[in-house]
């Protein structure tokens, strides 16, 4: 499923990709594994449900991806339950993040590997690259015209 390769003359086009129903069979079920590896940091059921149901919103084809859109495309979503979800609800910050570094270490861990992020910056002329802005420059150590990356290694 590579993106179709742009032509030189070509503006900036979306890439297209080749993705069939096929491609994305059990990726509901896959959702929910990966979701319920969280439902310790909930202590009730209903944010529990909540929580999948603006995951599945925000994979939606949704234009919008506020709210009320995406409770109303779920089967059974609620617009205010989802509100008070996003708004008041509550859940272990210390739980989440354990299993999700417990995640993170069971995909990618190596008993000596190291995982490192790293933002820099570059310096850039004219304005014709994504991003480019006057802002701190690392590089530099002052505010300039440049653009900056976050690196994982």
């Amino acid at each position: 499923m590579l993106p179709a390769c742009r032509a030189a003359d070509e503006g900036c086009t979306i890439p297209h990709f080749d993705v069939v129903p096929n491609d994305v069979t059990g990726f509901m079920e896959e959702l929910w594994e990966f979701q319920s590896t969280f439902h310790d940091c909930f202590a009730r059921s209903e944010p529990r449900a909540h929580c999948f149901d603006s995951m599945v919103g925000q994979c939606s084809k949704l234009e919008r991806k506020s709210i009320e859109p995406m409770a109303l495309q779920v089967e059974g979503g609620t617009v205010r339950g989802m509100q008070r979800f996003i708004s008041d609800g509550g859940w272990d910050d210390e739980q989440m993040r354990w299993n999700y570094h417990q995640l993170v270490a069971d995909e990618l861990g190596e008993p000596d590997g190291v995982l490192m992020f790293d933002e820099t910056g570059f310096v850039k002329k004219g304005k014709d690259s994504v991003g480019v802005e006057r802002q701190y420059c690392g590089t530099l150590g002052k505010v300039e015209n440049c653009q900056v990356g976050v690196f994982a290694g």
